[in-house]
């Protein structure tokens, strides 16, 4: 187990490493929406044409898709950070027009998520762009119907299958942020809700609402869901880094604190690059077209990260609580056997 003074010690000219790979690339760019909004595009289209000769059949298509518009949303994900493109009005252009595929308000959720940015792995902040996440000591102050309606909310079936569909017809669709300074998000938010109306209402008409309900329906479901594992996997792995914003540090929050998620590189492709999270959160300013990059010409940034591969990622579903005493993400069963607990 490394230290964390000498993981700062060794990556201490992280900055410098970093910088050549934070330069958007026009080009670059441009191949990776062509490489997305056409299939994208293409495979709707089979999927409406299949519907036509046997529903379910249009129904399996469209979830198929659903890992295109995953890739969809990395590039208005990238655009939120202002690293796709090399312009900030092709960015903010970009990240709409995918706003309305995603169904994710593009200017609202992009704040929220450079807050996640700026607060991964600080305790003092974890209601803003993450998953509910309590410390031992805080489950074990909960009366047992908070205690409760918490497991609820970590298990899998909620966390992976009802939640994904609460993001995004939901928490997505209200301004629930109360922060001050967020009247024009909220502005934009609505009148995102509000063009998604006219949108849809549009495209219903041309193909039938049921049959642009049935299609659409799976490929948001498959989307949210992959969404969400890659984000609950990518920061809730053991080891990991957790602090309270007086002893927290950036360098050890994006490094030990967000996973490298080796992946096939089909599931580099759909995924967006998004699994070389610890070089993500080092510096989100770089596109995910020039991640693999990063990484492969600086070995150094994986000598201390967290590497899970889809197997052994499994398990991470069930890690639900940080136990300040061991500075590790235990689960529940752990909960009860080192706090001899029986609730």
């Amino acid at each position: 187990m490394h230290s964390e003074q000498q993981i700062i010690d060794d990556l201490k000219d992280w900055k410098q490493i970093i910088k050549p790979y934070t330069k958007s690339d026009n080009k670059m760019a441009m191949k990776q929406v062509y490489n997305t909004f056409i299939p994208f595009i293409l495979i709707f289209t089979l999927a409406c044409f299949a519907y036509e000769y046997n529903i379910w059949l249009g129904m399996f298509i469209a979830l198929l898709d659903g890992f295109f518009l995953t890739r969809v949303f990395i590039i208005q994900h990238d655009c939120g950070h202002q690293a796709f493109f090399e312009k900030k009005k092709q960015n903010n252009r970009m990240g709409f027009i995918c706003s309305f595929l995603t169904l994710i308000p593009y200017s609202y959720w992009a704040r929220s998520h450079n807050h996640h940015h700026s607060h991964q792995g600080q305790l003092d902040t974890r209601t803003i762009g993450d998953v509910t996440l309590l410390t031992v000591s805080e489950f074990n102050e909960l009366s047992s119907f908070e205690k409760f309606k918490y497991k609820v909310y970590r298990s899998v079936p909620v966390m992976f299958l009802i939640g994904p569909l609460y993001y995004i017809f939901i928490h997505n669709r209200l301004p629930l942020i109360s922060l001050k300074g967020w009247k024009k998000e909220k502005r934009a938010l609505v009148l995102t809700n509000l063009y998604l109306v006219i949108f849809y209402a549009i495209l219903g008409a041309l193909i039938g609402y049921q049959k642009l309900l049935l299609l659409y329906l799976p490929i948001i479901v498959s989307f949210a869901v992959n969404a969400i594992w890659f984000f609950y996997i990518q920061h809730q792995h053991d080891p990991n880094y957790k602090a309270w914003k007086k002893d927290w540090e950036f360098l050890l929050a994006a490094i030990v604190g967000s996973s490298y998620y080796k992946l096939p590189k089909i599931l580099n492709f759909f995924s967006g690059n998004i699994g070389y999270h610890h070089l993500h959160h080092l510096s989100p300013k770089i596109p995910f077209y020039y991640l693999e990059k990063c990484s492969k010409e600086n070995p150094i940034f994986q000598k201390y990260v967290t590497t899970l591969t889809f197997g052994s990622s499994l398990k991470y579903a069930f890690y639900t609580l940080w136990d300040e005493k061991s500075g590790k993400m235990i689960t529940f069963s752990q909960w009860k056997k080192s706090y001899n607990n029986v609730a």
